[in-house]
């Protein structure tokens, strides 16, 4: 179901919409959620739109890092795993794409969009899995990195992409506990193991600080999220609950943080670290990662590939005769 946008909006008198924006912001500072049917702002709608879609695109192309592992886990237990969080991956974006369909978006649109390059998804997603170790950092940091996002804005004030995000945290806990398992069993392996690993965390590193976008004051979008209930901290203090939270335990796994910048202010509290490249950020985020081609190529081809589904599906449901499918070599 799409939801129409109100055309009555339009005549609105000056006066009368500063009314309803006052009353809407209202709701939103006694915690009240907004649904669908609820006069909401457009660039409230618009920035919803953009933050759910990127976020879906970002869920359906960060199964392809690890799919790629899966005919190449190192045991049963691991590829059964990796499986399962793959599955869970995809059906994440189903779940987001959909809430983006309840403030009037086109899931159509929106993957067209996508495998045509026009629209974004997470940074970390744009760089290749190169070896084994590197779907264990995945599974731990940047499924940490995650949660913290997720957990924060599932207490936000759209209600459908809230509680969308409810179910995928409560998916992501798992995937969490799987990779910090992983990581724990390779620390605990051979020298070769353990170099592995710190090689992997040395490169995934400049991408994982990047994961929670722009810092505050170079951010376009945070000040209005905040402000309107959609995000409940800054990307900056996303970061800082991220450092604190799993620096400790890298370094209780003998780890080393690859900035030798990072240390801990005793006054603050906060993690004080080297700035990241946010031209780097900007680059890759708009399809200049090393993986972006790879990555959209084959978002692409799957979709292509599902085309018959989709035409079976639209034909039975207008009672007309279903298409076969068409054989490929």
């Amino acid at each position: 179901m799409v939801i129409a946008i109100d055309p009555e909006l339009n005549k609105l008198s000056k006066e009368e919409c500063e009314l309803r924006l006052e009353a809407f912001e209202g709701r939103i500072a006694r915690g009240d959620k907004v649904e669908a049917t609820d006069w909401m702002p457009q660039e409230y709608r618009n920035q919803l739109i953009r933050l759910i879609h990127v976020h879906a695109n970002s869920e359906i192309c960060g199964a392809l890092p690890e799919g790629k592992w899966i005919p190449h886990a190192p045991s049963f237990k691991r590829k059964m795993a990796l499986l399962a969080k793959v599955q869970d991956e995809v059906g994440h974006a189903q779940l987001l794409y959909r809430a983006a369909e309840t403030l009037g978006a086109s899931r159509e649109q929106m993957i067209e969009d996508l495998i045509s390059g026009k629209s974004k998804f997470s940074n970390v997603f744009h760089y290749p899995a190169e070896i084994w170790t590197d779907v264990a950092i995945i599974a731990w940091l940047i499924d940490g990195a995650a949660i913290v996002n997720q957990m924060m804005m599932s207490d936000g004030s759209y209600g459908p992409y809230a509680r969308a995000l409810k179910r995928i945290c409560y998916e992501e806990a798992f995937h969490l506990k799987h990779g910090y398992e992983m990581v724990v069993t390779i620390a605990q392996g051979t020298k070769k193991q353990r170099e592995m690993l710190q090689d992997s965390l040395n490169r995934w590193w400049p991408p994982i600080m990047m994961f929670h976008g722009p810092s505050d004051k170079e951010s376009k979008h945070t000040s209005m999220l905040v402000q309107w209930g959609v995000k409940l901290k800054t990307n900056d203090e996303q970061r800082q609950q991220f450092l604190r939270q799993f620096v400790p335990k890298m370094i209780d796994l003998g780890l080393k943080i690859p900035d030798p910048n990072l240390r801990l202010d005793k006054e603050s509290g906060d993690w004080l670290y080297t700035e990241p490249d946010w031209s780097e950020f900007k680059r890759v985020v708009n399809g200049g990662g090393p993986a972006s081609g790879d990555r959209v190529a084959t978002r692409k081809l799957a979709h292509e590939e599902g085309r018959w589904v989709r035409e079976a599906l639209s034909a039975a449901a207008a009672n007309q005769p279903v298409p076969m499918p068409t054989m490929t070599n």
